[in-house]
């Protein structure tokens, strides 16, 4: 059995504490401060209250951060105050900027293991893919607590930032395509054409994340689609829509203007383009 801290029982941290507790290990949290639904999360998933953060990092070998991206630091920094030598493993949705200078608040006290959830609140039939990166016995120390539970672990290398780049280039597109997927709409209620739209899109090529190859089509035809964008803008102007998305797609597709109708691009030179913010 592995003593456990977890930073703090929210949705995410309650779904976490109950596969850890599920696999034998104490799960401590610290209730001071927090709202009654973490009261109740933290007792559904049978977590142990701790009196304070002191008695509860005194006690563990791992500390695990789940909390909204904005108070990260802040968290690293409180452990950190209290001289914590075990492994912080932070896994919020936060930069790899970020989680580097967590890093250096946490060390030299303390390893850090850089995390990443993907996937639904693990549990009751869900599983999720949790992505770890750090030293290898840091790693080789969490790893284990996952084994048979709903959250598979797979390894993103030993350089700290790299579940996290992994997290925020998903999420750069997954949270961009669902906001402009209700813009989309808005648009086309707006002008009564809600059904149609939903019936070209039950038609489209779904899988643009998951296929790169297809980008130098895109930078080929960019030239064109960037105006069409500044069109589309208009139009989301004129129905008192915001217009943001769309200029700035128009922008980004002007990295790609010198690359008119060249559609045999290799995709690392595509990438690359959009690096450099080149626009000529």
């Amino acid at each position: 059995m592995t003593v456990v801290t977890v930073l703090h029982p929210g949705s995410m941290g309650a779904a976490v504490t109950a596969e850890l507790v599920a696999g034998g290990h104490e799960v401590l949290w610290v209730p001071k401060e927090r709202s009654e639904k973490t009261w109740r999360r933290a007792r559904e998933v049978r977590a142990t209250a701790c009196d304070s953060l002191a008695e509860a990092l005194s006690r563990s070998a791992v500390v695990l951060s789940v909390c909204p991206p904005q108070v990260a630091e802040d968290v690293a920094a409180t452990v950190a105050a209290h001289a914590f030598a075990g492994v912080y493993v932070d896994v919020n949705a936060i930069s790899p900027q970020r989680v580097q200078r967590i890093a250096e608040k946490i060390r030299p006290g303390s390893e850090v293991v850089d995390g990443a959830v993907f996937g639904p609140l693990p549990g009751e039939g869900r599983t999720a893919r949790l992505y770890l990166a750090g030293a290898d016995p840091a790693v080789d120390l969490v790893e284990p607590l996952f084994t048979d539970s709903s959250l598979d672990v797979c390894r993103a290398g030993k350089a700290i930032g790299s579940a996290s780049a992994l997290k925020m280039a998903f999420a750069s597109y997954q949270k961009a395509a669902r906001t402009l997927a209700g813009v989309s709409h808005a648009l086309a209620h707006a002008h009564g054409v809600g059904d149609q739209l939903t019936a070209e899109a039950e038609i489209m090529v779904s899988a643009i994340l998951s296929d790169p190859q297809y980008l130098p089509s895109v930078a080929a035809r960019a030239w064109r689609w960037a105006p069409e964008m500044g069109e589309v803008a208009d139009t989301l102007r004129a129905a008192d829509l915001p217009t943001d998305m769309a200029e700035a797609t128009a922008r980004v597709l002007s990295f790609w203007e010198q690359d008119k109708d060249q559609h045999d691009l290799p995709v690392a030179q595509v990438l690359s383009q959009l690096r450099s913010g080149r626009t000529t």
